[in-house]
């Protein structure tokens, strides 16, 4: 028997109960994800952030923070609508690093839909309009390489990405998530999506599917009531079912209404014993008088009889 792992806080949705107590009280769940409503606000009120490509993907696609900030723009191939990730820079303390990610499994190839394509052709766009103003202007913008980066083009220190999310998501208004909350909501949104978990372990660039769904497949609230609706029509369905065959074989017994059945000329149906026709008598049912072996004359002794007379 494999016990629970301590450290695999599974994620709580901020439901409409979790986010009243946390208004009242200021608890709040460990690991806590947005709903796609509350995803959908967020992404709304960062539209004109420099980083909203950053955010976009972190939330959709399940980047972690070393993942995105280490992105370069010939690890994404727009036309072929995927995005390669094979390195990350991380910090640890106060040191940068920048290296391959973590794991083999870490090193993926995450596919990409239309929208995600446009939103991150409209940050090469701002990039690029971005550098030529601040070159006109006589300031120096570095062409580093990376896809999200600073003003003066070089790339972001992770730690920085962590403090603009807070400061983000406090103007929202919206019930507080980390960094690693919002890469973890990928995962529920994707199965209500229909991914499978395979798909979303993948994605999420994790070795063990059993950690995928330990942890990141949080249940959200409209998942769990189709899910109960379903569970709830498939039960129905068959005491419906069930119903009806007895239905069926009551009417063939005629037990249906109490009454016996009635046939097609309205009389009562009989049974096949009453509707056999009287069979002829058998020679034992014949008198004891009759025949040769019953005492009586045969036709012989008759003749003989006649002729005698």
């Amino acid at each position: 028997m494999e016990l629970p792992n301590p450290d695999r806080v599974p994620a709580r949705v901020w439901t409409d109960a979790r986010v009243a107590e946390w208004q009242s009280s200021g608890a709040r769940p460990a690991v806590a994800v947005w709903t796609p409503e509350q995803l959908a606000e967020f992404l709304h009120s960062v539209r004109h952030d420099g980083l909203y490509a950053l955010w976009w993907l972190i939330a959709l696609r399940g980047l972690r923070r070393g993942d995105a900030a280490g992105l370069r723009r010939a690890e994404i191939d727009l036309r072929g609508r995927e995005l390669s990730v094979v390195r990350q820079r991380t910090t640890a303390g106060y040191e940068l690093y920048e290296g391959p990610p973590k794991s083999a499994a870490s090193r993926r190839t995450i596919a990409l839909d239309k929208h995600t394509v446009a939103v991150l052709r409209r940050h090469a766009h701002r990039q690029r309009t971005h550098r030529e103003t601040r070159t006109g202007a006589g300031k120096v913008c570095h062409y580093s390489g990376y896809v999200f980066t600073g003003p003066d083009g070089m790339p972001l220190h992770p730690g920085y990405l962590t403090q603009r999310l807070r400061l983000l998501v406090d103007r929202a208004g919206l019930p507080p998530i980390r960094l690693y909350d919002l890469r973890h909501g990928a995962a529920p949104v994707a199965r209500a999506a229909g991914a499978d978990l395979k798909m979303v372990q993948d994605q999420l660039g994790h070795a063990s599917m059993r950690f995928t769904a330990d942890v990141y497949t949080a249940v959200l609230p409209d998942a769990q009531r189709k899910t109960a609706e379903a569970t709830a029509r498939l039960v129905m369905d068959a005491a419906n079912t069930l119903t009806q065959w007895r239905q069926r074989r009551g009417r063939r017994a005629g037990t249906r209404t109490g009454t016996p059945l009635r046939n097609g000329c309205g009389g009562p149906v009989r049974d096949k014993a009453e509707r056999r026709p009287p069979s002829r008598s058998r020679s034992s049912d014949r008198p004891d008088n009759i025949g040769p072996d019953r005492g009586g004359p045969s036709r012989r002794q008759r003749r003989d009889q006649g002729e005698t007379a």
